[in-house]
């Protein structure tokens, strides 16, 4: 359990209460997972949300992680005898790792450096004797230590080393080093160049050939982006602070203007500044800067995926999976209503081998036979130009339209879909898994590795077990938010349910396979390796469709039955009564339920859940269709209004589908005509648009969107925020206030 200090630490660092924090940790190490938290335990967390309890964990992690390494430095200063009741107390008050790694510098063990080699020759003193001020001078003093056995020979040389020693002592004090890092943080100056092997040419990276920007500006994109380019070896870059700064910053920490050496000491400190310190802190600060460009760059594609993962299902409609292709063939799949594949062929619809009347022939069949309503085809190489010989032959009724098929290629390579499909080739699970995405996207997505479905930028640049983590946190969020049912679920998707590992997940499916489907929720408990903790984390998340007791198909948990029960009896009505019956429920007066553990907040969740059960969270299914006629960027022309899909949102703009197999950018300037500071606010992965074709560079494949230029000013601020009304009122205003300023003068 963490230290009041800490708790408190925590409290005030996220403006949640130390009561909040105190409770929420103690049932994070009673084995509670995030979502269970977050849903079920409201009265002891105060009603903290599920990114809160998150925020709580990560503190709790960093500082249980800060303890260790605080118990390994005091252990290793304290056997070198060199632990002071006042090192200690300040080793042990920090909240940092830098500044615990800062008060731990001059003890830590090192490499042979010229300040070791200094210690050895015997001069270790004449550095004390000189920091002192003693009386003379230099000459004379170091003269005292010349000693030819220790490689000592001149004064020279002795103050030489002398000085080595004394400028590691600087670089090694943990205020200096404070000092210098909130200068680079201040007023550091990234600057990048080329290559000196780098021919200029035209390269993604040409705005960086020649570009500076300070610290503090510097957007995590281009950070990320200036060091892709280094990777490549077409950039370099150097962080830059004035040194004459830094030395008015430090200097008095150790010497002042009238010491009896200034000018010595001086030379002394700069030495220590430009060898030791700016290197080791440009170092920490490039880190740093990396460290929070990946944050955000992990935090945006964490919103994409969550985005991408909530798009709505079709449902349980029988389709027609297509993996377009030009000389291989189209793979196409029959997949009944819970995506169980029924049939497969191969057909040519385009060049080079085509062949229209057979796969006409083919594909009418197949959605015939098995009376397929839709036709799903992924938005890969020739889509375009499959989905336009769908259109021409598709039965009246049955729905053609394109899916995102980012990572079904790794998906049907992958060990699952070998293990779910062993007789198929990878082209066949393709489609298989295309056609699904339409059915129901969140549960064939989250069959794929996270960061292979395209939705995040630089994602091979960052920092993988950080961006690993918090993928699987958002995964798991939104398996969670949206519930699973228990009778129909892949162990794919079961083991992203609160408590569930991979291998209960697949005991799960095994229990089904060999006894049928569910009835009762708490059948669970027969399932090897479930035992009643796991059973009380995943519970509430799994649902139980037409089962024997209605409440399994709702999101209330099994602990909280009773009081439906108690709220059934007193309105002499049976639980089923109570289901949707909005009416009667808003009669309830709620104090009359409540419990030791069971308060105001769970009561209104039990609520909501009778009035809307296991309602889905997604967003009602709509159809989607490119403009017809644009097929490649060679059919793209300036002012050309198109439809198109986002999908990939940045912090400098987002990425649209348009249907020409190369996707364009909006950049954020042209989201809306006022302005936009976080693109993700303004709009999301899968967002359906109509944008206006700026620029095409054919050269580069780059196209140039906008949004704004659809958009009337007047008609973007009402999106960004108020009712009409309001808006309609402050723009009447505005005009009245303009005219008066026009008639009058601005005075």
């Amino acid at each position: 359990m963490l230290q009041k200090r800490e708790i408190t630490f925590i409290s005030e660092k996220l403006g949640i209460s130390y009561n909040q924090i105190q409770s929420t940790v103690q049932l994070l190490e009673e084995g509670n997972t995030v979502p269970f938290i977050a849903r079920y335990r409201k009265e002891r967390t105060g009603n903290l949300d599920e990114t809160q309890i998150l925020n709580i964990k990560e503190n709790f992690e960093y500082l249980t992680e800060l303890n260790e390494r605080k118990n390994t430095v005091l252990k290793t200063v304290e056997e070198q005898g060199k632990l002071t009741a006042q090192l200690k107390k300040k080793i042990e008050e920090t909240f940092s790792k830098t500044e615990l790694e800062d008060i731990y510098l001059p003890f830590k063990p090192k490499r042979r450096t010229k300040a070791t080699i200094g210690k050895e020759m015997g001069l270790e003193s004449l550095a004390d004797k000189i920091l002192k001020g003693e009386d003379g001078d230099l000459s004379s003093i170091a003269e005292n230590f010349i000693n030819i056995e220790k490689n000592v020979d001149t004064v020279e040389k002795a103050l030489e080393y002398a000085g080595y020693i004394l400028a590691e002592r600087f670089s090694e004090d943990a205020e200096l080093r404070g000092k210098v890092r909130e200068r680079f943080k201040k007023e550091g100056m990234l600057k990048v160049s080329v290559t000196k092997d780098f021919k200029e040419k035209r390269t993604k990276y040409e705005m960086y050939y020649s570009f500076e920007e300070p610290v503090p500006k510097l957007p995590s994109h281009r950070i990320l982006a200036i060091r892709r380019g280094e990777k490549e070896k077409v950039l370099r870059s150097k962080i830059e602070i004035d040194i004459d700064k830094a030395f008015q910053d430090v200097y008095l920490l150790f010497f002042n203007d009238s010491h009896r050496y200034f000018d010595f000491l001086k030379n002394v400190l700069y030495d220590s500044l430009k060898r030791l310190v700016f290197p080791s802190i440009e170092l920490e600060i490039r880190m740093d800067l990396k460290k929070n460009a990946d944050l955000e760059a992990i935090n945006v594609f964490a919103k994409n995926l969550e985005n991408l993962l909530l798009m709505p299902p079709a449902g349980t409609i029988s389709v027609l999976g297509v993996d377009p292709g030009y000389r291989t063939g189209c793979k196409i799949v029959a997949l009944d209503e819970t995506g169980k594949l029924l049939e497969n062929a191969t057909i040519y619809p385009t060049k080079p081998f085509e062949k229209i009347e057979e796969s006409k022939q083919i594909s009418l069949a197949l959605i015939e036979k098995f009376n397929l309503k839709a036709i799903v085809i992924g938005n890969g190489t020739a889509s375009r130009e499959t989905e336009a010989f769908f259109k021409s032959i598709a039965p009246e009724g049955v729905i053609v339209t394109v899916v995102n098929e980012s990572g079904a290629s790794v998906y049907s390579a992958s060990k699952a879909a070998i293990e779910e499909f062993p007789d198929y080739d990878v082209t066949v699970r393709g489609a298989i898994s295309i056609g699904r995405r339409f059915q129901d996207p969140l549960s064939e997505l989250v069959k794929i590795d996270p960061k292979s479905i395209g939705v995040g930028q630089y994602q091979h640049d960052v920092n993988q077990t950080l961006l690993k983590k918090k993928l699987d946190n958002v995964v798991i969020s939104v398996v969670n938010r949206v519930g699973v049912d228990l009778n129909t679920a892949s162990y794919h998707l079961l083991k992203y349910v609160s408590g569930i590992s991979e291998r209960i997940a697949k005991n799960i499916v095994s229990f089904r396979d060999a006894n049928g489907k569910f009835s009762d929720r708490q059948q669970l408990l027969k399932v090897k390796g479930m035992g009643e903790k796991t059973f009380e984390q995943c519970a509430g998340f799994l649902r139980i469709r037409d089962g024997e007791n209605i409440l399994d198909s709702t999101g209330i948990h099994p602990e909280s039955y009773f009081i439906v029960e108690k709220m059934a009896q007193s309105l002499n009505l049976k639980i089923e009564d109570l289901i949707r019956n909005k009416n009667v429920l808003g009669s309830l007066n709620l104090n009359e339920f409540k419990t030791e553990d069971f308060g105001e907040f769970t009561l209104q969740d039990i609520v909501r859940e009778l009035s809307t059960p296991g309602r889905d969270p997604r967003e009602s299914f709509e159809i989607f269709e490119f403009t017809e006629g644009i097929e490649s960027i060679e059919d793209l022309t300036e002012g050309m209004i198109l439809n198109g899909v986002v999908t990939n949102v940045t912090k400098f703009g987002a990425f649209v589908d348009i249907g020409v197999h190369q996707d364009g950018l909006v950049h954020i300037s042209e989201f809306a005509h006022t302005f936009v500071e976080n693109p993700e606010d303004f709009i999301s992965v899968g967002e359906k648009v109509k944008v206006k074709v700026l620029s095409v560079d054919k050269e580069l494949s780059r196209i140039g969107l906008s949004i704004k230029a659809l958009k009337q000013p007047q008609r973007k601020r009402e999106r960004r925020g108020g009712n009409f009304a309001e808006r309609k009122n402050v723009n009447k205003k505005e005009e009245l206030v303009n005219k008066l300023m026009k008639k009058f003068g601005k005075n």
